[in-house]
C-alpha cells in the first residue's frame, strides 16, 4: 500500500482518486472545493487541509488540475518544497507541453522523478478505471508509475520523454474534435436528404467513414444508446474542455511550425458553440449548432 497525495478532485480526479482508494492505497486528498474533498473522503480518502499538507510524507503525488498555470503554481509553491525525498510525481492534467517540461525540469533539479500522464476516456472511463494514459518522461520513471496508473486505467502508453504525453493527448483530441464535426455534418446532410439516422449509422459504422466519434459517441439520438445525444447532451466531456484542448493544439502547432487547418477551423467552431451558452454541454452537442438550432 502506497501513500499517495491526490490534488485536484474534479469530474475526472474524483473518480480516479476513488479507484486508488479501492485498491487499498492510503490517499491524502485535497481540492479547493470542500464538497469535492467530502466526496473523496466518502470513497475512502483522507482529508488534507492544503496541497502542502497532502504531499507531506507522500511516496507518490498525483495531480489533476485545470491548466498549465495551476500545475506550475501548485508544484512550485506547494508540492516541491514539501515533498519527502524519493517521491514520484505524476501529473495527469491536460496542459501545454511547455509547462509540462518546465515543471519536470524543476522536479529533476530537486532530485524528484516526474511523468506527465494526461488521460482519455472521460468521466465514464475515470469511474470504471478504464482510462487511457499517454505518458511522457524517463523510461525508469514510467516503470515506477505504471502500477499506480494501472489502478486507474486500462491502456497505458509511454509516448516518449517529458512532455510527450501532453503532445500525444492534444494530437488525439484535435483528431477527436475534427471527427465529431465531420460526423455531425454527415448526419445533418443525411437528414436534409431524407435519410433515417439509424440506417445511415448502420451503413457508415461498417464502412470507410467509421470512426470513434460515430461508433461510440454518435451525436444524434438513437443509434448509440449510451451517447450523450440520448440525454440532452449531458456532458461526459464538455465543449469547454474540447475547446481548451483544441486551443492547446493550435498553440503547439504554432510553436512547432505545423500546418493544422482543420484543427484551426475546429477550434473556431467549438469556440462559437461553447461561447453561445453551451460550454457545459457535451462536445457532441455541436451537432445542434451545425443543424442550425
Amino acid at each position: 500500500m502506497a501513500k499517495i497525495a491526490f490534488i485536484g478532485l474534479g469530474n475526472m480526479g474524483g473518480p480516479m482518486a476513488a479507484n486508488l482508494c479501492k485498491s487499498q492505497h492510503h490517499v491524502s486528498a485535497f481540492d479547493l472545493s470542500e464538497a469535492a474533498v467530502a466526496q473523496a473522503v466518502d470513497k475512502g480518502a483522507h482529508k488534507a487541509k492544503s496541497a502542502a499538507e497532502a504531499v507531506k510524507d507522500a511516496e507518490i503525488v498525483v495531480t489533476m488540475l485545470p491548466a498549465g498555470k495551476h500545475v506550475r503554481e501548485v508544484y512550485e509553491k506547494d508540492v516541491l518544497p514539501n515533498l519527502a525525498k524519493g517521491a514520484l510525481l505524476i501529473d495527469c492534467s491536460t496542459i501545454d507541453v511547455e509547462s509540462a517540461r518546465h515543471v519536470a525540469e524543476l522536479a529533476s533539479k530537486k532530485g524528484f522523478e516526474m511523468i506527465d500522464a494526461p488521460v482519455s476516456g472521460g468521466v465514464g472511463g475515470a469511474t470504471a478505471g478504464t482510462l487511457t494514459f499517454m505518458v511522457g518522461g524517463p523510461e525508469a520513471s514510467f516503470g515506477k508509475a505504471r502500477p499506480i496508473l494501472e489502478k486507474m486505467g486500462k491502456n497505458i502508453v509511454h509516448a516518449g520523454g517529458s512532455g510527450a504525453g501532453q503532445a500525444a493527448k492534444i494530437c488525439n483530441n484535435m483528431i477527436l474534435g475534427i471527427s465529431m464535426i465531420a460526423v455531425s455534418e454527415g448526419f445533418m446532410l443525411g437528414k436534409k436528404l431524407g435519410l433515417d439516422a439509424q440506417k445511415l449509422f448502420n451503413v457508415v459504422s461498417t464502412a470507410s467513414g467509421s470512426c470513434w466519434s460515430l461508433v461510440n459517441y454518435c451525436p444524434v439520438p438513437g443509434p448509440v444508446p449510451a451517447s450523450p445525444a440520448n440525454r440532452d447532451y449531458q456532458a461526459g466531456f464538455t465543449a469547454a474542455m474540447m475547446l481548451k484542448d483544441l486551443l492547446l493544439a493550435q498553440q503547439a502547432a504554432s510553436a512547432a511550425g505545423a500546418s493544422t487547418p482543420l484543427g484551426a477551423e475546429a477550434a473556431q467552431l467549438f469556440s462559437l458553440f461553447a461561447n453561445s451558452g453551451n460550454a457545459g454541454k457535451d462536445f457532441s452537442g455541436i451537432v445542434k449548432m451545425i443543424e442550425g438550432k
